[in-house]
């Protein structure tokens, strides 16, 4: 099937029904729904936890001085009306039909861009801790680094039909899009957001791969760019510094420095054990865990719902993933490759981010500040996630269309 996406025709032959029963997994194919129930039962999992799970990681904040004017309902309230309102942007993008992304996928590309220059500009961004990442639109605050990694996999997708005859070459193929992504990279730098760009450049080397690229010629993409994120660390006194934190966090020399976020994050671990303390019964939130309800609402889960919960929360994550992954083949089995692509594209993009999370979490990775795909508290996050997922579904629903012998 691998060779299938990666030189697969467009010509949309109708599937026999031998291979409409492999499709949809033995099942009849009058029996099915119209879109992927797995799918939306997991999000809708997840999205119930994550309500639950940011209520319980910021009930406390009211406490610190920072947030003393805020109600303990304040961020539950905001988390909300974040899901509500991307809930409704996800149904509408589930009903643009797959073409109309294919067709713009070049001028989302560059309102990304757009985008990433805007909040580099004075008076335009939210400053936090120095780095500017939010365009601050009065009541809401936007982040384009979230939107720009969906806008990157509709392009990738797109340029890889387009240059799917090239794409064995590297001045043809390779370079534009490098070029494309490295534009991104250096934006992404200068706000800075190196989690994202890890993200953005493990989903379009992913997508390169699957696209057809040669062998040798991914393996050296993959080299150049590990060594252009070794030169970025080691020319970033304070990017060093969280290498350094993370080998060893409770170092006197870091354990109340670079290393005082992991080191939280591996007490609430420890804290929780098998079965956790119980729901709300974190200590580690309690002023301590610096981010409980974005970046480290794994750590919170870990303390409160213990060993178990979070081997679930795993599961959970890689049948999603997996169907994403599935509904990508079939596209490409039915000579649909942009729509292949995408799918497998947004399972690159859930499976890289949470590995990401979940190792910065656990102290398998340096930190780095990413959110907890469809749980941690962001209205940006949360918006381009489940679009991103309700494209796939518009894919899936399409597919099922396609082998009942529609169009």
């Amino acid at each position: 099937m691998l060779s299938a996406l990666r030189w697969g025709r467009q010509d949309h032959k109708l599937p026999t029904p031998a291979s409409r029963r492999l499709l949809t997994g033995g099942r009849p194919l009058e029996a099915t729904l119209p879109f992927d129930e797995v799918v939306v039962w997991i999000v809708g999992i997840l999205l119930m936890l994550s309500l639950v799970m940011v209520y319980s990681a910021t009930i406390a904040m009211p406490d610190m001085p920072k947030f003393k004017n805020l109600s303990s309902y304040h961020f539950l309230k905001n988390h909300a009306i974040f899901i509500s309102v991307s809930l409704f942007a996800a149904l509408g993008a589930a009903a643009i039909p797959i073409r109309f992304w294919e067709k713009h996928a070049p001028k989302l590309f560059l309102l990304g861009v757009v985008l990433l220059v805007l909040v580099l500009l004075p008076g335009v961004a939210d400053v936090t801790l120095g780095a500017r990442r939010r365009i601050d639109l009065g009541p809401v605050n936007i982040q384009p680094s979230e939107l720009m990694k969906f806008f990157v996999i509709l392009y990738a997708a797109n340029y890889t039909v387009r240059k799917r005859e090239q794409m064995r070459s590297f001045r043809k193929g390779i370079l534009p899009i490098g070029l494309a992504v490295s534009l991104v990279g250096a934006l992404l730098l200068r706000e800075p957001d190196l989690g994202s760009l890890i993200v953005i450049c493990g989903i379009a080397s992913g997508m390169l791969f699957l696209g057809g690229i040669k062998l040798r010629l991914f393996i050296g993409v993959i080299l150049f760019a590990a060594i252009a994120f070794a030169l970025v660390i080691a020319f970033s006194e304070f990017r060093r510094d969280r290498v350094l934190a993370y080998l060893d966090p409770f170092d006197p020399e870091y354990v109340r420095g670079r290393g005082y976020q992991l080191s939280r994050s591996l007490i609430a671990f420890d804290e929780g054990g098998l079965f956790g303390v119980g729901l709300g019964a974190s200590v580690q939130k309690l002023q301590f865990l610096p981010e409980p309800h974005t970046d480290f609402v794994l750590a919170v889960i870990g303390e409160e719902l213990g060993l178990i919960a979070l081997l679930v929360l795993i599961v959970m994550y890689f049948v999603l993933s997996r169907r994403l992954f599935e509904i990508g083949r079939q596209a490409v089995a039915l000579d649909r490759m942009f729509a292949g692509l995408l799918a497998y594209g947004v399972g690159l993009w859930l499976v890289v981010q949470t590995f990401i999370n979940m190792g910065v979490n656990l102290g398998m990775l340096p930190t780095k500040g990413l959110t907890l795909p469809l749980i941690s508290f962001g209205g940006s996050a949360m918006l381009a996630m489940l679009i991103a997922i309700a494209v796939v579904l518009r894919v899936d629903y399409e597919n099922r269309r396609l082998m009942r012998g529609g169009r």
